[in-house]
Parts: C-alpha cells; sequence; structure tokens
C-alpha cells in the first residue's frame, strides 16, 4: 500500500506538469484570429467588467501568471503578455477571472483567502511537528496527531482552491466566446489550455490526500 501510494504521488503530478505544459506549448504555436496579446485582452477584460484600477504587468517567467489582490494587478508572463496566440488569450482571460471574484467576493475565493494564513503557517511546521512525534512518541505521541491535523488544514486549502480555478477558467471561455475574442473554433482550443492547467490543481489535491491517508496510517502503525 505505501509503495503504490508513493509511486503515485511521484508519478502523478509529473504527468500533470508535463499535460499542461505540452498543451500549453501546442496551442502557443496558434495564432488568435484578431491577433490580440495577452496584455490586451487582459485590459479589454477588465475595462469591460469595471475593474479601471486594476493593472496589467509583465512578469518574468514561464506560466508564472497570476493575479495579485495585495497589489491589484494581474502578472503575465513571457509567453502571454505580448503574445498572440491561443494559449496567451486563454491564460490571460483566466486571470483577469479571478481579479473578477474578488471584485465580486466570490463566495469560495473569500474562504480561501481567509484560509492563506493558517494554510501557509501549517504548510511550512506540519512535517517538523509530526516527525518530533515521531521521534518523541513515548512522551509527546499527540505531536504527530497535531502535525497530522496542521497537513489537513494544507488539504483543506487545496480543496477550496478547485471551485475557484475552475470558476476562473468558465468566466474566462464564457468572456472570451461571448466578447468574440475567440473565434468559435478557437474556443474549444483555449479551453484544453485551461483543462490542463486545472488538472495540476485536481493532481495537486489527490497527491496530497494520498500524503494525508499515509500520515494516517503510520500514526495507526506507531
Amino acid at each position: 500500500m505505501y509503495i503504490i501510494l508513493l509511486i503515485l504521488m511521484i508519478t502523478l503530478p509529473l504527468i500533470a506538469s508535463a499535460n499542461v505544459k505540452s498543451t500549453f506549448s501546442k496551442y502557443s504555436k496558434v495564432k488568435n484570429s484578431r491577433g490580440l496579446t495577452g496584455e490586451q485582452v487582459a485590459r479589454a477584460i477588465l475595462d469591460s467588467n469595471g475593474l479601471y484600477n486594476v493593472r496589467v504587468e509583465h512578469i518574468a517567467g514561464e506560466l508564472t501568471d497570476h493575479y495579485d489582490p495585495s497589489a491589484n494587478v494581474v502578472r503575465l508572463s513571457d509567453s502571454v503578455f505580448d503574445k498572440t496566440t491561443v494559449s496567451a488569450v486563454g491564460v490571460a482571460a483566466h486571470e483577469c477571472g479571478h481579479a473578477c471574484q474578488h471584485a465580486e467576493e466570490y463566495t469560495p475565493i473569500k474562504i480561501r483567502t481567509a484560509l492563506v494564513p493558517v494554510t501557509n503557517l501549517c504548510s511550512k511546521l506540519w512535517y517538523f511537528v509530526f516527525l518530533l512525534g515521531i521521534v518523541f512518541f513515548e512522551a509527546f505521541p499527540q505531536l504527530v496527531y497535531i502535525g497530522i491535523f496542521m497537513f489537513a488544514a494544507v488539504v483543506l486549502f487545496q480543496l477550496v482552491t478547485l471551485p475557484v480555478e475552475f470558476d476562473a477558467s468558465g468566466r474566462a471561455l464564457k468572456t472570451l466566446e461571448s466578447d468574440q475574442i475567440l473565434d468559435s473554433d478557437e474556443i474549444p482550443k483555449a479551453r484544453k489550455v485551461l483543462t490542463a492547467a486545472a488538472m495540476t490543481y485536481v493532481t495537486a489535491l489527490v497527491v496530497s490526500i494520498m500524503q494525508l491517508l499515509r500520515l494516517i496510517l503510520s500514526a495507526k502503525r506507531r
């Protein structure tokens, strides 16, 4: 059981990462018919939703795109910001979806934001607490369960993240189609890019659940 879980925990993220990179790369070779860059699309979507105060900036790297609510800025990577590909347009629209979620106070993103401080703390400390519990199990067995509980908080955060990401992609595809930013034959291509990206979050959750199961099984065997 342990070996199977370990193999899956190693291979699943690799498969998901390879899939999103290959899908993004494939449609990074396909120019959108209107010749719009990721930055132009992001600006247009933000403005159409009244988010004139949200800036669009370039950030170095590949697939480093994100919306930063603290700075009120959508940051687009090298392969998105000034590129006119279907991939670039899809990713830019997705990040604008997050900006719209924050502006509308979308419930799952409010929950996710509230969990951030606790999740950051738990993600940094759970392993050390769990390890101390294993080493000093006879004296402090409760540390093992505290470590497991802390990791469970990380899993909860990943679970809440899923509807946030899927909703942002749904908003993106709807806007790209309704505002005629992409042609009808380009929408399925953008959907493939966003679906591949979303699957990385699904995979991360599945792997974390497997890890949580391993921790529980380990505690029961003490």
